[in-house]
């Protein structure tokens, strides 16, 4: 034996899989989205590139999550905590509905189905 953990592939929980799409498929659309200012500004505007890399990095997350690497469920809490203080600059209804989503995630991202996936996973690499 060369000493390498053995690693049996578990299955991606269904609630990852749809995590991460939304993940994904929100960072699309929102860099997609603002994707559309850049033809009128010149130079860009800073909040405009800060919007971009925090969509890119909603991509990031949902992309490392389906393949189960831990550190990407992190990023997807930091990148919605990001959104819960923001929101807070804009009304309550948005803070509390950011803050409900923020606390859905969670639970779904550290429940043990979620937790044993990710933990087999980080032992492989």
């Amino acid at each position: 034996m060369s000493g390498n953990p053995v690693f049996v592939m578990k299955k991606r929980p269904v609630s990852v899989t749809i995590l991460s799409w939304i993940f994904i498929v929100t960072g699309v659309a929102g860099f997609a989205s603002h994707l559309t200012e850049i033809r009128t500004f010149y130079p860009l505007p800073q909040d405009l590139i800060w919007a971009l890399g925090v969509n890119a990095l909603a991509v990031i997350a949902g992309v490392f999550m389906m393949r189960g690497v831990v550190w990407a469920c992190w990023l997807a809490v930091a990148w919605l905590t990001f959104h819960v203080v923001l929101s807070a600059f804009h009304s309550a209804r948005q803070t509390i509905v950011h803050a409900v989503l923020l606390a859905v995630i969670a639970y779904f991202l550290f429940r043990p189905e979620a937790r044993e996936y990710f933990r087999g996973r980080q032992e492989a690499l």
